[in-house]
């Protein structure tokens, strides 16, 4: 996937806000002092962080907490409903990036928080707490892809990503990256938590939503992935 990589910036203000993005258009590395919520309401919006990627469609919300530097990238025209917490709010969400299920629920407390509408105090709280509620019943890593730290594993990384559609096992690539397949099925397991397979497949879902939001034709896409 593309990457951005100018000076990040720090972003302090607390933000409530929608926003659109063109396709293909990028919002450079940064950090927030606030925890951040992201919400593609349409199109599908990549988040990287220096712990992997993923991938948000319309049905995903992806979570960035304070001090986490992070780069975005849209794919299709993609609406990104935006929502930052401080303070106690803040703690009660993870502290590592994460990407949820979007509930029917948390779906319309998120568009009428960022809608601009005028709330009073008291309601827009109550609706910030409805968001944490949902959010913490439970993450959805389904559409997030671990990065690679171990310069073995990252060589095999490097590979699928180039060629999301390669087909040779975790032994072939093993002999082209000077590694074992048994160690390189061990850093799996350890560094990113699961199996060689089961990233693949992931990679290949990111990839996907990425097609899809480009226009591709769905039995292009699965012809071109694999």
């Amino acid at each position: 996937m593309p990457e951005i990589r100018p000076r990040p910036a720090v972003v302090s203000q607390i933000v409530e806000k929608r926003g659109h993005l063109a396709h293909g258009d990028g919002i450079a590395p940064h950090r927030h002092v606030q925890g951040q919520l992201l919400y593609p309401s349409a199109g599908v919006l990549a988040t990287t962080t220096e712990r992997g990627t993923w991938v948000a469609p319309a049905n995903r919300v992806a979570w960035t907490p304070p001090g986490f530097e992070h780069y975005h990238r849209a794919y299709g025209q993609t609406e990104v409903r935006v929502l930052e917490f401080s303070g106690e709010l803040s703690a009660s969400l993870p502290a590592q990036p994460t990407v949820f299920e979007v509930s029917p629920l948390l779906r319309e407390a998120l568009l009428v928080l960022t809608s601009g509408r005028t709330l009073r105090p008291e309601a827009r709280e109550r609706l910030r707490g409805v968001v944490v509620d949902e959010l913490v019943v439970g993450p959805d890593e389904a559409m997030y892809l671990p990065a690679a730290s171990d310069d073995r594993l990252r060589a095999v990384t490097d590979l699928l990503h180039a060629d999301p559609a390669a087909s040779l096992t975790l032994a072939e690539f093993g002999r082209t990256v000077g590694a074992g397949e048994r160690t390189l099925s061990r850093l799996f397991q350890t560094e990113l938590g699961m199996s060689f397979h089961r990233w693949r497949s992931l990679l290949r879902v990111q990839h996907a939503l990425i097609r899809l939001a480009e226009g591709d034709a769905v039995i292009d896409t699965a012809a071109r992935l694999g």
